[in-house]
């Protein structure tokens, strides 16, 4: 077992009475995301017993965080995801103050904070989803389900042209954006929340926005976005000595308050969701 559930969580989990979760929602990592922001984001929102959580699909160190959470979330519920997650950054901050190969060190503390397996088993609670770009024909490719493994989120993860690539299955692939992927068309209107280092620019339009106001064939699904308002353009996390503790947790506290901020404005309080103005919806 990969959790250390003896280990302390600067947050303590609130005691809830339990509810059956009343919205589901498929959370987008960009690329762009401070990796302690986007936990600080999925720390806040597993409070909510009101969320259940339907995809995670990641870019970037983004893709490292989604698979610890999956992880957790499929042997702990949302305790076992909220100590995954302090379990991980917990080892990055220790682990990283002596070891210079940052591609290394990351491979190195995503085998012990996860067991691929318990992701890939159909009983996981959430199905995960990690995107990268073939370094070779800059083709994207989401890998999910018997595709994942330790080496398709370290890809993910890796900043192009400045790390190898990663072999897998032949090929050599590295970080890859979401922008490049073609637009995509939902079949149901669960919400899509992406969690970003800035307002997000890749919501595409609903292809059917043309159609009369009565008739959407697509169903649009709703984005939301929760960014941080703090981000600056830089140099990646992997790519500089990893700050200390006290830093990553003000990043984590920054978080969880961007997302309580969202969590306040109640924008999932619609259960059914017209199929109207399409002009203003996004997939």
């Amino acid at each position: 077992m990969h959790v250390q559930t003896g280990t302390e969580i600067d947050h303590a989990v609130i005691a809830r009475p339990a509810v059956e979760a009343r919205q589901r929602v498929d959370i987008v990592l960009a690329s762009d995301a401070r990796g302690a922001f986007v936990w600080g984001v999925l720390d806040r929102l597993l409070d909510e017993p009101g969320l259940s959580f339907g995809t995670v699909t990641a870019s970037g160190f983004g893709a490292v965080e989604a698979a610890v959470f999956a992880y957790g979330l499929g042997l702990g519920g949302r305790r076992g995801a909220r100590t995954a997650l302090a379990n991980f950054w917990r080892r990055v901050s220790h682990a990283s103050i002596f070891v210079i190969d940052r591609a290394s060190l990351l491979r190195s503390i995503l085998e012990q904070s996860i067991d691929i397996e318990q992701i890939r088993d159909e009983r996981c609670p959430v199905k995960l989803g990690v995107l990268a770009a073939n370094a070779r024909t800059d083709a994207v490719k989401i890998f999910t389900g018997e595709q994942l493994s330790i080496n398709a989120i370290v890809a993910a993860a890796t900043v192009p042209f400045l790390s190898s690539p990663v072999e897998i299955d032949g090929d050599t692939y590295w970080g890859g954006e979401f922008s490049h992927l073609p637009p995509i068309r939902s079949t149901d209107v669960r919400h899509r929340l992406i969690i970003a280092g800035r307002p997000s620019v890749f919501a595409t339009p609903c292809p059917d926005r043309t159609f009369a106001a009565n008739h959407c064939a697509t169903k649009c699904a709703p984005v939301h976005t929760i960014f941080d308002s703090r981000h600056r353009a830089g140099a990646p996390l992997l790519m500089r000595p990893w700050i200390d503790w006290g830093e990553l947790t003000d990043m984590r506290d920054r978080g969880r308050q961007g997302a309580a901020d969202w969590l306040a404005a109640d924008p999932l309080r619609t259960d059914e969701l017209p199929v109207i103005n399409c002009e203003k919806r996004y997939i």
